[in-house]
């Protein structure tokens, strides 16, 4: 009987998102709730990890409808280390067991203003979760993932980190940031048996406008477009996985983060020039009228 670390010469890959033992933040709605309802679809047991623990109780009951026992709730702010060292020791004494998937996929939008205008609050605040959130998930399960020699981890990233979108600095700078480690990663872990990808959609049917820090306008926009070509998130979280299982390191799930992704490596010129032409045509809004009591400090998107 071959191992599996056997089975890759052989042009057989083993399926890593079955019978997974998994951890995935953010996990109380959008992608991540995808994530982890399809993980114990595929056999799995999952920990839902979220800041709102009363989102992430829903995951878990949804899940539990058809798979009792396979998904655990605990809370989690993942832009506090210690809170992610005890996440992991939760799912080590939980599964009695290595995990073998790491999703990290907590995350906040916030957009709708130029540099200049943002703040170094928004920018702590989201840096704090967008790109830390993921720095923690990294550096405190990868050695644990390398020494057992399997499994992997999903990054959660956005086209935005290609795109580079005008008024959308601190958000595109947290997912540039997240791509760039998982592909450092994906480099580091070649031949112990990990794999590494990196979800970069463009617009996905979740609350991640209304539960960040985002003008009116901008979330007006985001969602009218999530409304006219957004994926749901069942699809973009089977599509991660199918392609998590083959080895995959980017997963550009929509048409139009592909183009995107073309036109700005084959015409960088250009590509920048129309973006800024298409902001100054834009309506612009006045970042001091922004009624930030509509904004919450959700990361389970």
């Amino acid at each position: 009987m071959f191992g599996l670390e056997r089975l890759i010469p052989l042009g057989i890959r083993p399926r890593r998102t079955h019978g997974a033992r998994a951890v995935v933040t953010g996990a109380g709605s959008g992608i991540g709730r995808a994530f982890a309802i399809e993980i114990a679809e595929r056999g799995g047991q999952v920990i839902c990890a979220d800041i709102d623990e009363a989102r992430a109780d829903e995951t878990v009951a949804l899940i539990e409808r058809k798979h009792p026992g396979a998904a655990h709730t605990f809370r989690c702010d993942v832009a506090r280390r210690e809170d992610v060292e005890i996440l992991a020791r939760f799912a080590e004494s939980l599964f009695e067991r290595p995990v073998t998937l790491v999703i990290n996929n907590a995350g906040v939008g916030i957009g709708g203003k130029h540099i200049g205008d943002i703040g170094f609050d928004d920018w702590e605040w989201a840096l704090g979760i967008n790109l830390w959130g993921v720095v923690h998930g990294c550096e405190i399960f990868a050695p644990r993932l390398r020494e057992a020699r399997r499994g992997g981890i999903i990054n959660v990233a956005s086209a935005a980190g290609f795109a580079a979108a005008p008024s959308m600095a601190v958000y595109n700078t947290s997912k540039a940031a997240v791509m760039s480690l998982s592909e450092t990663m994906a480099a580091e872990m070649s031949g112990t048996g990990v794999a590494v990808t990196v979800l970069c959609p463009t617009f996905v049917k979740t609350n991640v406008a209304r539960d960040g820090r985002i003008t009116q306008q901008a979330t007006r926009l985001a969602d009218t477009l999530m409304r006219l070509t957004g994926f749901t998130p069942e699809h973009v979280a089977r599509t991660t996985l199918d392609a998590h299982d083959r080895g995959q390191l980017y997963v550009l799930p929509q048409l139009d983060a592909h183009l995107v992704w073309r036109l700005k490596r084959y015409f960088p010129a250009q590509y920048t020039y129309a973006l800024g032409l298409l902001d100054r045509l834009l309506p612009q809004e006045n970042s001091t009228t922004t009624d930030r009591a509509t904004v919450t400090d959700k990361t389970g998107v």
